[in-house]
């Protein structure tokens, strides 16, 4: 079975129905309701996805929304190697160094994403949902 790591963007437009967004990221949901593929998110991304989700809607439908989200998620680990292989990493940006090594210690086998140059060192695929879903 494919796992999928989402980045914190595609998790957003999940949960945040972010149009034109939404579409691709409900469909992988879907797919993983059904058993056909598996979706890891880091711990990062509960963080991030609470506060942007509580600056349009209350705290409390933000963290609903990412209980019932859990259902269908794994989370993976952030740990001191995860943290090591980000601090030293060429990534520019830290939070996509230890989203992108996260990824990579949790076995997955794609990245989802809507910013891709965030990636351009990976060596795992990069895709957007459209992209995945295409293929």
């Amino acid at each position: 079975m494919q796992r999928l790591f989402l980045d914190c963007n595609i998790v957003i437009d999940l949960l945040g129905e972010r149009e034109p967004f939404y579409e691709p990221i409900a469909k992988l949901a879907t797919l993983a309701e059904k058993g056909k593929i598996k979706l890891v998110v880091s711990p990062i991304t509960y963080a991030t996805v609470c506060y942007v989700l509580s600056k349009f809607e209350s705290a409390k439908v933000a963290l609903e929304k990412l209980r019932r989200f859990k259902v269908i998620v794994e989370v993976c680990t952030i740990n001191e190697l995860v943290v090591e292989k980000a601090l030293n990493s060429s990534f520019p940006d830290f939070e996509d160094a230890l989203q992108y090594f996260s990824a990579i210690d949790a076995e997955c086998n794609i990245i989802i994403t809507r910013n891709g140059k965030d990636f351009k060192k990976s060596m795992v695929p990069i895709m957007t949902g459209d992209e995945y879903l295409k293929n």
